[in-house]
């Protein structure tokens, strides 16, 4: 039997429709609270497109980051792209921005509820070469003393005088 081609990306689809039900349950905990024993164990990619977290917590957490919102957390905002919230580290509040596209895992152990997802790895940003030196010409100076033959510059200050 021939191998069929997917061309509608079924996987892709099914893997945007389960997102969706990661950005409804946010939405209904922003509204409403978590209700019972729910609370969320999300990971995403920290280097996915779009994430935007603190300098010190992308140096900590490099590659992935794994965030609990159960009984402290703020400002949580559920859009259609991507969520943002704020949440404490080392006492400190900090807020983070992070696209659906780059969560990796959604569980709530509250009712045993998980979904794996698939994030494409992303090449890092290919690090700029340095930009050559500007090669400087040298003072005018060091010009006039050359063509002299390195000799120095004499000038007679008779030719201004009164006369």
């Amino acid at each position: 039997m021939p191998t069929r081609i997917d061309k509608i990306d079924y996987d892709a689809l099914q893997q945007e429709a389960l997102r969706g039900v990661v950005r409804a349950a946010l939405k209904l905990a922003a509204a409403n609270g978590l209700p019972g024993d729910h609370h969320f164990f999300i990971t995403f990619r920290t280097t996915a497109p779009g994430v935007t977290l603190p300098p010190e917590l992308l140096a900590r957490y490099p590659d992935e980051m794994s965030i609990i919102l159960q009984n402290e957390y703020w400002d949580l905002a559920p859009g259609e792209t991507f969520f943002s919230v704020t949440l404490k580290f080392g006492g400190q509040p900090k807020g983070l921005s992070i696209p659906y596209a780059a969560i990796t895992h959604f569980r709530d152990p509250g009712v045993e509820y998980h979904l794996r997802f698939t994030v494409p790895d992303v090449a890092p940003d290919p690090v700029p070469l340095p930009a050559p030196a500007p090669v400087l010409a040298p003072p005018p100076q060091a010009d006039a003393a050359k063509k002299s033959g390195d000799k120095p510059n004499i000038v007679s200050l008779d030719q201004f005088r009164k006369k």
